[in-house]
C-alpha cells in the first residue's frame, strides 16, 4: 500500500528534471533556453492548481544547480508566510547574499503568491529591483490578477494549462503499476473527470480509493463523496417524466446515502444536463441551466437545501408534463 505523503508531488513521483515534465511543452522549451544561457528572469507561473507550477520551478532549479539545488533556493509558501515581516527578514536576508559558481544568482520561490498581502507585495516589488543581480524570484499563483501590476510587469509570465486526460490517466496507471494496485481504466478516467485536470487531486483520490481495495468507478465516487452520475440522471428523468414523488424520493436517497449537500447535487445536476449520456432538447437544457443557476444562488445565500431542490424537481415535473419528454 502507498501513502498520501509519498504521492502528493513528493520525491518519489515528482519529475526531477524538465526532461520528465509532460504536457507543458511550450513552457519547458522556453525554460530550457534560459538554462542553456544560465540567465533566468523573474518569473510568474500562473494557472489552475495541480498543473505543475511548483514542480516545474523545482525541476528548473535542479537543472540549473544539480542535485544540491536546494541550498541555492529559498522556498516559501506565501499563503502561510504572507506578511510584510517575512519579506523584510527571510527573503531580504537570502536575496542580499551572493554565491560563487557557474550560476551567478540564487532563486526565491514564492508559492501561492496571490495570497500575499498588498503591503508584502509592495515590499517584494522593491526587493526584486534591488537584488536582481544575484537573486531571481519565481512566483506561482492560481489567480494572477491578485498579483499587483508592478510585480507582473517585472516578471516573464508562464501560463499553465490543465493537464490532458491521456496524460493524467497514464500517470495514474504508472503509479498503480509501481504500487501494485489493481485499477480499472474506467475508474482512472472517472478520477480525471472528478479532478478536472488537477494532478495533485487526482493522485489524492487514487490513494483514497486504493485504501478501500480495488480501484473501481464505484469506489472512486464513494471516496470523493459524489453520487454516481447514473443515479443523478435517473432522478432527472423521473422528474421530467412527471413523476415528482418518485424523483423526490430519489433525491432523498442520494442526500442520505451519499451524505451530499444541496450544492453538491446542484453541481452534479449541472454537469449531467450537458453530458452525452442524457438526451434532452437544447431549449430544455437552456431552461434547466437557467433555473439551476437560480437554485445555486439561493443555496449560497442560505436557503434550505431540500426545499430548494424539491422546488427544482417540481419545476421539471411541470415542464415535463407539458412537453412530454
Amino acid at each position: 500500500m502507498f501513502y498520501l505523503s509519498e504521492l502528493l508531488w513528493a520525491e518519489k513521483y515528482r519529475p526531477k528534471s524538465l526532461d520528465e515534465v509532460i504536457n507543458q511543452k511550450e513552457i519547458v522549451e522556453r525554460l530550457r533556453k534560459f538554462i542553456s544561457e544560465k540567465n533566468v528572469p523573474h518569473m510568474l507561473f500562473a494557472g489552475p492548481p495541480g498543473t505543475g507550477k511548483t514542480t516545474v520551478a523545482h525541476a528548473l532549479a535542479h537543472d540549473l544547480y544539480g542535485e544540491n539545488y536546494r541550498q541555492y533556493m529559498l522556498e516559501l509558501n506565501a499563503s502561510d508566510e504572507r506578511k510584510i515581516e517575512v519579506i523584510r527578514t527571510k527573503v531580504k536576508e537570502f536575496a542580499r547574499s551572493k554565491i560563487a559558481g557557474e550560476v551567478p544568482f540564487k532563486i526565491v520561490l514564492l508559492d501561492e503568491a496571490d495570497n500575499m498581502t498588498a503591503d508584502a507585495q509592495q515590499a517584494l516589488r522593491r526587493l526584486m529591483e534591488l537584488y536582481s543581480a544575484n537573486t531571481r524570484f519565481i512566483l506561482t499563483a492560481n489567480y494572477p490578477s491578485k498579483i499587483i501590476e508592478p510585480i507582473q510587469s517585472r516578471c516573464a509570465v508562464f501560463r499553465f494549462t490543465a493537464l490532458k486526460k491521456e496524460d493524467v490517466v497514464s500517470r495514474l496507471n504508472y503509479i498503480c503499476e509501481n504500487e501494485k494496485v489493481k485499477c480499472h481504466v474506467k475508474a482512472l478516467e472517472t478520477i480525471y473527470d472528478v479532478s478536472e485536470g488537477d494532478m495533485r487531486r487526482a493522485i489524492n483520490i487514487l490513494q483514497a480509493a486504493a485504501a478501500v481495495g480495488e480501484v473501481t468507478e464505484e469506489t472512486v465516487f464513494k471516496v470523493v463523496g459524489l453520487a454516481h452520475p447514473k443515479e443523478v440522471r435517473e432522478m432527472l428523468q423521473l422528474a421530467l417524466s412527471g413523476s415528482f414523488v418518485e424523483a423526490r424520493k430519489k433525491l432523498r436517497d442520494l442526500m442520505i446515502a451519499y451524505g451530499l449537500s444541496g450544492l453538491d447535487i446542484v453541481k452534479q445536476i449541472h454537469r449531467e444536463i450537458f453530458s452525452t449520456e442524457i438526451k434532452l432538447p437544447e431549449e430544455l437544457k437552456v431552461m434547466i441551466a437557467d433555473y439551476i443557476g437560480e437554485i445555486q444562488f439561493r443555496l449560497v445565500e442560505g436557503a434550505d437545501d431540500e426545499i430548494q431542490l424539491n422546488a427544482f424537481l417540481a419545476r421539471l415535473a411541470l415542464v415535463g408534463r407539458k412537453i412530454k419528454v
